[in-house]
């Protein structure tokens, strides 16, 4: 299996340097994924390669034509009728775990990544595009979200990974936050790693981990928690770990 991303952007080169390193890097020489940049100017509407214009109504900046956005589009979709557009914005869906599993099932995502006052609404109108963000904060274009989407996206994908454990047991993979990580040395600074994960004991080991990670996501993130079925020896264990942080043990 093997994925298709297709940038578009006035400043498609910032999202593909992001890129270019670690397993999406290696991704790409396998052929597990094919990252595609394209840059909206080369579809502007003139000779003086325009591709933005005054908002109507007013107001300060630059808004992005419809015309060059959509002649990209059009470029990178082809025939291929089996695509799924994805349009940078605050105003989107969060983009989490389970929409990056979605996403990686698809042969073919193309991003449309905005810049200055954004992008004329009727082309992601027409386009059918799909609003998603990274959070609720403002950046100065879509690119730097889009390499966070593909990077994320990019770890599902059979193959990135040496181990498919590797991402299983993650944060949010099961909707829960990954249990806290320990090496060498056993005691640092006073720090002790927690005894049983030095017992050698994989039931009892796995026991304890999962009742670390729910008790991750109970001090870190509670609401995933929200209707959430859990084993109830879980849950009489997390009782009695909880009372053995409040006597300090």
């Amino acid at each position: 299996m093997s994925i298709k991303f297709s940038v578009l952007s006035l400043f498609p080169g910032q999202v593909l340097e992001a890129l270019r390193f670690s397993m999406t890097w290696r991704a790409m020489e396998k052929g597990l994924i094919d990252l595609e940049g394209i840059d909206i100017r080369d579809f502007a509407i003139n000779e003086y390669g325009q591709v933005d214009d005054a908002p109507y109504g007013g107001g300060r900046g630059m808004v992005m034509m419809c015309e060059p956005v959509y002649r990209a589009w059009e470029k990178s979709k082809g025939k291929n009728k089996d695509v799924r557009t994805i349009f940078l914005t605050p105003a989107g869906r969060v983009f989490d775990q389970a929409l990056a599993h979605s996403l990686a099932k698809e042969p073919h995502v193309i991003f449309i990544c905005g810049h200055y006052e954004g992008i004329d609404r009727r082309v992601i109108d027409e386009i059918e595009a799909e609003e998603v963000s990274i959070g609720d904060f403002i950046l100065t274009g879509g690119e730097l979200a889009a390499a966070v989407m593909i990077d994320a996206i990019s770890r599902l994908i059979p193959g990135v990974l040496p181990d498919q454990e590797a991402w299983e047991l993650e944060s949010f993979s099961d909707g829960l936050l990954e249990w806290p990580q320990y090496t060498r040395p056993s005691l640092w600074r006073g720090h002790e790693v927690p005894p049983i994960l030095l017992s050698g004991h994989k039931a009892r080991i796995a026991r304890e981990r999962q009742l670390m990670q729910v008790l991750e996501t109970l001090k870190k993130k509670p609401w995933l928690l929200l209707d959430r079925r859990l084993d109830p020896s879980i849950w009489e264990l997390l009782a009695e770990a909880m009372q053995r942080e409040e006597k300090g043990d």
